[in-house]
């Protein structure tokens, strides 16, 4: 099994996700989206193998209702990245290992 990725709440994500000096992906997602569960296990050795370079996140958005509805997450998983307090990119729905690796090369190449 991958790195277990920790879980950011609403409260805490301008310091954890916004102000974080390096990308963070946040991988929105829900006890009960099916998707959501086959892609945890591909993020979770992403995590391990790119740590270094991106923080790994993921936030619950039945707990989490703000983070989501102010980043207009209408599907899940979504999975965002964001740059110094930016959206960076927004990739929407369970794709496999190896597109989810091409998406997100630019942030940890």
């Amino acid at each position: 099994m991958g790195e277990k990725m920790n879980a950011v709440t609403d409260a805490e994500f301008d310091q954890t996700v916004l102000k974080s000096d390096k990308p963070v992906l946040v991988d929105f997602w829900a006890e009960w989206c099916g998707p959501c569960r086959q892609v945890s296990p591909i993020l979770e050795e992403l995590a391990q193998d790119h740590s270094d370079k991106i923080t790994f996140l993921k936030m619950n958005v039945d707990e989490n209702p703000v983070t989501p509805s102010n980043y207009r997450v209408t599907g899940i998983p979504t999975i965002n990245v964001y740059v110094n307090g930016e959206l960076a990119k927004s990739i929407v729905g369970a794709k496999p290992k190896a597109a989810l690796l091409k998406e997100l090369a630019a942030f940890t190449d």
